[in-house]
């Protein structure tokens, strides 16, 4: 994979993030080095779809990127289900159609261009996927959004979720985003680098506390709703309606 090296010369003018041609060129690799546990994430999103997948219904991931999280998903289920990537950016689209042509993608797929602030029409779903995602969402559509994701689902069907968090006060919060950025400069990252895309993310990546997540999920009416994984400042969570 290419590797991320974006923010690794000063910018004079950093302007929002976004998923564009050049970061969706990079985008496996930023995964790799930014997210904590990636692959071992990936693994138990992929054992968590097994159980709740359905025979001929669909499975869908929300803001499907690079479509990573679907090739690992059609691996372990082939094609017993149909397969629906949504994403914004026709730039990550492509780099996904690539992805599942190339690595002998089973079965039915759709990817569909798709702004998720205006909500989304999903039916027939088991499993409805949102990794890193729903932070990128303006809070004020939030609740829509996970609404018309519940409305998707069939019954018993769940919903994973993972997300970015803030702690639940100050100083977890200062000490957990301390880590996140050690953890940065161990996968190589410079104190540039690290800077330039805070400043760039400030205002497109929105946060809440993993209390606020799980309140939101449970008041659309998911039944259960639990906590997978945890690692400082990051949270799984997985919701069954």
């Amino acid at each position: 994979m290419d590797k991320d090296e974006i923010f690794n010369k000063r910018i004079d003018y950093i302007s929002d993030f976004n998923f564009d041609e050049k970061v969706a060129a990079v985008f496996d690799d930023m995964l790799y080095r930014s997210v904590p546990f990636y692959q071992e994430i990936q693994r138990m999103i992929v054992e968590m779809a097994v159980d709740f997948a359905v025979e001929g219904t669909h499975i869908y991931d929300l803001g499907c990127s690079t479509g990573t999280t679907l090739f690992n998903i059609n691996k372990a289920i082939g094609d017993k289900v149909k397969y629906i990537g949504i994403d914004y950016s026709e730039d990550m689209l492509d780099k996904c159609r690539k992805k599942l042509s190339e690595n002998h993608f089973q079965g039915e797929y759709e990817l569909v261009c798709e702004d998720l602030n205006k909500g989304i029409y999903a039916e027939n779903a088991s499993v409805i996927i949102m990794i890193l995602t729903l932070q990128f969402i303006r809070p004020l559509y939030r609740e829509k959004l996970i609404e018309s994701i519940f409305k998707g689902l069939n019954s018993n069907g769940c919903f994973i979720l993972v997300e970015k968090v803030l702690g639940e006060d100050s100083l977890f919060n200062r000490l957990f985003i301390k880590y996140y950025y050690d953890l940065k400069r161990e996968k190589g990252y410079s104190e540039l680098e690290i800077t330039q895309k805070r400043e760039a993310l400030e205002n497109v990546l929105i946060p809440y506390k993993l209390l606020e997540n799980r309140e939101l999920l449970l008041n659309q009416g998911f039944r259960y709703c639990d906590v997978f994984f945890k690692w400082y400042n990051f949270c799984g969570m997985v919701a069954v309606k």
